[in-house]
């Protein structure tokens, strides 16, 4: 629906006057699947960058997806191939594996072989690990939220998702773990 996309649109117009990485990353994006065509190649790549330099890499992965998907449409396979194979790494890597099938799928479109996913090791997220490596140097979790901009519980939560992927039940044990990788 057009109409509905322009309104969207516009609100995210609003919202990315704020200036925030997710903001105008998701502004461009909005502007790159309903703006005009001619701008959508700039504005996808404007997506990315904000994504990326905001550390939003799930953003990034799907924004990445998009850009590869819109690039295969319009027969620049090999370009849709990087960008296509990036997606698919980040999302496989961050779990994300609905995405990392789409992009395998529009990857085999471009001619291109990928793999899907077998089970192996967990993977931290950056996030999980930057948390994990605070972590394991004795900083408590109010400490880590204050430098990562996280409330204490957000970083508990990130915790116990790391003790499940690493297979461990303290802090004690996270350096060995992470040792291992």
């Amino acid at each position: 629906d057009p109409a509905a996309a322009a309104r969207a649109r516009e609100l995210l117009a609003d919202w990315s006057r704020a200036g925030t990485p997710w903001a105008l990353g998701a502004q461009a994006v909005a502007d790159a699947l309903t703006g005009a065509p001619e701008q959508a190649e700039d504005r996808y790549r404007e997506a990315v960058d904000h994504f990326g330099r905001g550390g939003l890499g799930v953003f990034e992965a799907r924004a990445r997806l998009l850009f590869g998907e819109w690039l295969r449409r319009q027969n620049r396979r090999a370009q849709a191939r990087s960008e296509l194979r990036a997606a698919h790494e980040a999302a496989a890597a961050m779990g994300m594996e609905a995405f990392a099938e789409r992009a395998r799928r529009e990857l085999l479109a471009t001619g291109e072989t990928a793999r899907k996913r077998t089970p192996g090791a967990p993977v931290l997220t950056p996030q999980e690990a930057q948390i994990a490596r605070l972590a394991a140097t004795g900083h408590p979790n109010a400490e880590i939220g204050a430098q990562l901009f996280l409330s204490p519980r957000t970083v508990e939560w990130h915790l116990r998702k790391v003790f499940a992927k690493l297979g461990i039940s303290s802090r004690r044990e996270i350096d060995g773990a992470l040792s291992y990788r």
